[in-house]
């Protein structure tokens, strides 16, 4: 895995209770929930940080240690985001459309939904 890569979010979420879950620009309340882990990942999923910083941001959340597995773990999280078409890579950092931009809950609907049908975004 190229850990120079930004990485990005192609799919709208939402942030409710402290659970992070793709959410439907067209039902905000349609939600589909997302394991801990993918959630974390996807919603740090901005196109302005590379793996490796994202590694080692969560590295930072351990004040004694990482779990010894941590990275692995980011690498297979992301693995999974990435076979599921919820996110990407570039190689250069990415600026993310309003309506990914934001849990959707802090969106603009109408203003959202336009932006998508100008540039042709279609939800997964």
């Amino acid at each position: 895995m190229d850990k120079s890569q930004y990485f990005y979010r192609t799919v709208v979420i939402t942030r409710k209770n402290n659970q992070v879950a793709l959410a439907n620009i067209d039902n905000p309340q349609e939600t589909t929930a997302l394991d801990d882990w993918l959630g974390v990942v996807i919603s740090l999923a901005d196109g302005a940080h590379n793996i490796e910083e994202l590694i080692g941001y969560l590295r930072g959340h351990y004040p004694n240690s990482p779990p010894q597995d941590l990275e692995k773990t980011i690498e297979s999280v992301i693995d999974r985001l990435s076979d599921g078409k919820l996110i990407k890579f570039s190689e250069e950092p990415v600026s993310l459309p309003y309506y990914l931009s934001f849990p959707v809950e802090e969106l603009d609907i109408d203003k959202a939904k336009k932006l998508m049908q100008e540039d042709g975004y279609t939800q997964h």
